[in-house]
């Protein structure tokens, strides 16, 4: 397959009237001066951008179901699916706080879909247990716990291979449990702090001691103050920390999003957050216990709290662009580029470059999406 007189989003910078060559799924060519003719295998963009699938490393539901109502391989199917259509090529599958039960259910289960699909589910963010009460936004109080060795153990033990990203609260270990986590956890496995009270001090150590990145910038976490910088001042004064952030009009301001990029720069990426993608139904229940609704883009819980999110990274892409003020190569790089690193993909995926997967979006110059291309073949 030939793409032709396209504006490609290489990874690193926008190149227009170019034209890419797939061949098994890969990329085979990126002709930066397209002098290619039609054929019966080629597709003419008419000049519009092309660029890599999106990937999603914090997103807990689809349309219809999300992986804490039903932690099983159909689930993360779905979730898959869905996003797919939506411009979101690769994905983690995320459960927010849960027991250990339901959490080995959902690793199992994404270990399932995994050996079907390595390059679209890339492995499982287990958001929890391990967070702060006083941080812990609509995460069920019931199911937080302090950290258990044992249980910590026998989820390394038998789901290594699957973890990918585990958020938690610092603080909330003692020392010695806190060296045990660093020796112990699986290889492929980052530490992420997120929904965490830890003083400035408490985040700087665990910031320089092993945890590598932050979840959901802002959110969750202790803010910045003059007096006490909290996680937040300690996430924008490390050199080498990586955050995400949630770009869908509610949980950030523009102006935070661009003070965090102005700070960050390409260690900045953004995720959906989304428990469902603009739910058709307008009430749902987070747990048995508590009722969700869906109003004008949000979704809020009974005391009016935000419930993830209800968008797709295109619409935080789109976000970023027209209210924020991001470059559109920034923005895409946000949404492809560096979460594919992050995830350990950043030589397969996140790029249009030879011998990367050809995980493809058309998108038109209002940045809509027209086109979806799965291992160079078309699923929208």
């Amino acid at each position: 397959m030939l793409f032709r007189n396209a504006t490609v989003f290489t990874g690193t910078e926008l190149v227009s009237q170019a034209s890419v060559r797939v061949e098994n799924g890969r990329i085979l060519e990126v002709n930066t001066t397209d002098v290619s003719e039609a054929t019966p295998n080629s597709i003419d963009l008419a000049g519009d951008y092309l660029v890599p699938g999106f990937v999603d490393l914090q997103v807990y539901g689809g349309t219809q179901v999300f992986l804490n109502q039903a932690p099983t391989a159909n689930t993360v199917r779905h979730i898959l699916n869905a996003h797919r259509r939506c411009g979101t090529t690769s994905v983690l599958p995320t459960l927010f706080t849960a027991p250990q039960s339901v959490l080995m259910q959902a690793a199992e289960a994404v270990r399932e879909v995994m050996h079907e699909q390595p390059f679209g589910v890339l492995g499982f963010h287990a958001e929890g247990p391990y967070i702060s009460p006083d941080r812990r936004g609509v995460h069920p109080a019931a199911a937080i716990c302090t950290p258990n060795l044992d249980q910590l153990a026998h989820l390394f033990g038998q789901y290594g291979d699957v973890l990918s990203l585990m958020t938690l609260a610092p603080e909330q270990f003692t020392p010695e449990q806190w060296t045990w986590l660093l020796a112990h956890k699986p290889a492929r496995l980052q530490l992420s702090i997120g929904h965490s009270n830890a003083t400035y001090g408490q985040a700087r150590r665990a910031l320089n001691e092993g945890v590598t990145l932050a979840t959901h910038l802002y959110n969750a976490m202790r803010g910045f103050e003059s007096r006490e910088p909290g996680v937040v001042g300690a996430v924008f004064d490390h050199p080498t920390v990586q955050s995400s952030l949630v770009a869908d009009g509610f949980h950030c301001d523009p102006v935070s999003i661009r003070l965090a990029h102005r700070l960050l720069g390409n260690r900045l990426f953004l995720i959906s957050d989304a428990l469902l993608i603009r739910p058709q139904q307008h009430q749902f229940w987070l747990t048995a216990d508590m009722p969700l609704h869906y109003e004008n883009g949000r979704i809020l819980n009974h005391q009016n709290q935000l419930a993830g999110s209800a968008i797709t990274l295109l619409d935080a892409v789109q976000l970023c662009v027209e209210q924020v003020g991001i470059s559109l190569p920034n923005a895409l790089q946000m949404a492809s580029t560096v979460p594919a690193q992050v995830a350990g993909f950043g030589h397969t995926l996140g790029k249009i470059a030879p011998g990367y997967v050809a995980n493809l979006l058309r998108l038109d110059h209002r940045l809509e999406l027209q086109n979806v291309w799965i291992e160079g073949s078309p699923v929208m």
